[in-house]
């Protein structure tokens, strides 16, 4: 089996997530990064090594066949927009996603500054969020985030590409979506009917039963189930990050998964709905603002990358 990147570990406490663009004739520079990621990685690791400094690296549909020679993953296409009735999820550019994690905010800092010191003038970067796990990993409408991930094997079945695609088993997809929260209205709303929204307790974090789950709850329109009833799962790394100068307090959404079709399906839930009227609840209040989908090679196709084309 090919070495994964390191998509399941445990939370972090913070976190940077680069989205890169790459300019003409900056693909061979990317190339030798990319070969390079693992290295880099060390090089800023070792000062600390219980502080679980991980690196992530994602490519972009357009960029890939500008990278590579060779086949192509299955699933890989751009992030599909989404215009419902009343919100809509934004597809933004992007052709390469950096995902720096460690309990210190110090290391990922250094991590994204060695990246960038290689990258600059070969790429631009189009979004770069600094941000922090909140609390008891809560986002910041004040509910914990995430604690439905898959565990062990079976998040491993969850994210990893395996036969259904040979060429690219072990790898990865990964959807990303930044998130900025109006927070004045949120906070006006009594616990309860934040509780209702989301579809589960706030201070104790217990899901609501089916049937006291409203149809527009957010835990709602994201469980999915395939034929024989079996829910499909991702794994959320979700963090919280803001400006409070600005007034922008936000949640990274970032999704790994198997196939970019489960992410996809709950995105459709979301904004589409279920039935004609009907969406996300949490969206009246969280305002999607990018949106791009990524392949997450293994790390032995980084290490010894195809032909350039």
């Amino acid at each position: 089996m090919p070495e994964s990147q390191p998509v399941v570990v445990p939370p972090a406490r913070a976190t940077v997530f680069l989205v890169a663009t790459v300019e003409p004739g900056g693909e061979q520079t990317v190339r030798g990064v990319l070969e390079d990621v693992s290295a880099l990685r060390r090089s800023v690791a070792f000062r600390s090594p219980g502080d679980e400094l991980t690196c992530v690296v994602g490519i972009g549909s357009q960029a890939w066949d500008r990278l590579f020679s060779g086949p192509r993953p299955r699933d890989l296409h751009e992030f599909f927009e989404l215009n419902g009735e009343k919100h809509r999820a934004p597809a933004t550019p992007g052709d390469l996603l950096i995902h720096i994690r460690a309990e210190r905010a110090d290391l990922c800092f250094e991590l994204a500054r060695l990246f960038m010191d290689r990258l600059r003038g070969q790429v631009s970067v189009v979004d770069e969020v600094h941000a922090f796990k909140y609390f008891d990993e809560r986002d910041l409408l004040g509910f914990v985030d995430g604690s439905e991930n898959p565990e062990g094997r079976l998040a491993a079945e969850a994210v990893f590409v395996g036969d259904e695609d040979p060429e690219f088993r072990g790898g990865s997809y990964v959807t990303i979506q930044k998130y900025l929260h109006d927070l004045t209205a949120w906070n006006r709303l009594p616990t309860g009917e934040q509780e209702k929204a989301i579809g589960r307790t706030k201070a104790d974090n217990v899901e609501f039963p089916d049937d006291l789950k409203p149809e527009d709850a957010h835990i709602a329109l994201n469980t999915i189930t395939d034929e024989d009833g079996t829910e499909r799962k991702i794994v959320r790394e979700n963090m919280a990050f803001g400006t409070v100068g600005e007034g922008e307090f936000g949640t990274f959404f970032i999704g790994y998964a198997r196939t970019p079709d489960v992410t996809e399906h709950m995105l459709r839930n979301m904004f589409l709905g279920t039935r004609p009227g009907l969406h996300d609840r949490i969206l009246d209040f969280s305002t999607a603002v990018t949106g791009c989908l990524f392949h997450v090679p293994t790390a032995d196709f980084l290490d010894d990358l195809p032909p350039a084309p």
